[in-house]
């Protein structure tokens, strides 16, 4: 039995690529703090990685809509449920 088509199929290899570079820029930060380096720096690097996740987020989220939802892929079949998947991924993530 094949496995289901998810939203970020198309884009699966661009979608690893980018969280390898935030992979990268979390040991970074490691190795940041290791160093002795300047807090304000490595506060400003920990938002370039929210900032990062935040696209990510949004992409996918962009992408489950898009494919699982409207495409009827993998999502639930009534509207309302839909509406109410859709607005709790939103809502976890501002909650941060």
């Amino acid at each position: 039995m094949a496995e289901p088509s998810r939203g970020y199929s198309a884009s699966k290899q661009q979608l690893l690529n980018r969280l390898a570079r935030i992979e990268g820029q979390v040991r970074g930060i490691s190795r940041m703090v290791d160093e002795d380096r300047y807090c304000i720096d490595v506060i400003t690097q920990i938002n370039s990685i929210r900032a990062a996740l935040d696209k990510v987020s949004l992409g996918l989220l962009d992408d489950h809509a898009r494919h699982c939802l409207v495409g009827g892929k993998g999502g639930p079949d009534d509207p309302e449920d839909q509406v109410d998947e859709l607005m709790g991924a939103v809502g976890r993530m501002l909650s941060r």
